[in-house]
């Protein structure tokens, strides 16, 4: 139900599944396996794929840590955004790439929970598209040291305030990885 005209389309939108980002994560392998599903049946049912892809002073471009896990490949047709801050949509590409798509409706997967994946998510919702967070297919860090609470309750903490995340003639919400219907509007 996006606020966006003839803008039909679903996408994946895969943030972050970077080496350097993800290699620390809470239930890396689980999430990254439901990552790569993820891209299979989006590619299989002929949907938008998405890539995301954060440096900084921290995660430099072109370092090893910057580069995409091993486990997942985006196919050379998939755009790949480079982005420099949390929200996906800022100072960059990615709603240009969307337009062109026609894409009114994300689902939003990768890193970190707590920082670019709700930057982007909301991000997207004010922007006017339908942004869906696939709840078993994001992870975050161990950011305890500096006060936040442990990675599980990071994750929880998001998928249970997205799930009621509402705004007018937009729909969010989240949904497992089993239960994902790119074809729902």
């Amino acid at each position: 139900m996006t606020t966006l005209d003839n803008r039909p389309t679903t996408a994946l939108l895969v943030v972050d599944v970077q080496k350097g980002v993800v290699a620390g994560a809470h239930e890396r392998d689980t999430v990254v396996a439901n990552v790569a599903a993820l891209v299979e049946k989006a590619r299989r049912e002929r949907v938008p794929v998405v890539w995301v892809q954060h440096s900084d002073e921290q995660l430099v471009k072109e370092s090893d840590d910057w580069r995409i896990v091993p486990e997942l490949t985006p196919d050379d047709t998939e755009p790949l955004i480079h982005k420099n801050y949390g929200d996906s949509f800022e100072d960059t590409t990615l709603e240009t790439v969307l337009s062109a798509l026609e894409v009114g409706r994300l689902l939003v997967v990768g890193a970190e929970s707590d920082a670019c994946i709700r930057s982007t998510l909301h991000g997207a919702l004010v922007r006017g598209y339908d942004a869906t967070l696939v709840s078993d297919a994001h992870t975050t860090g161990d950011q305890t040291a500096w006060g936040a609470p442990p990675p599980d309750q990071v994750i929880a903490h998001t998928n249970l305030y997205w799930t009621y995340q509402t705004a007018p003639g937009r729909t969010a919400g989240t949904v497992t990885t089993k239960d994902v219907d790119f074809g729902m509007s």
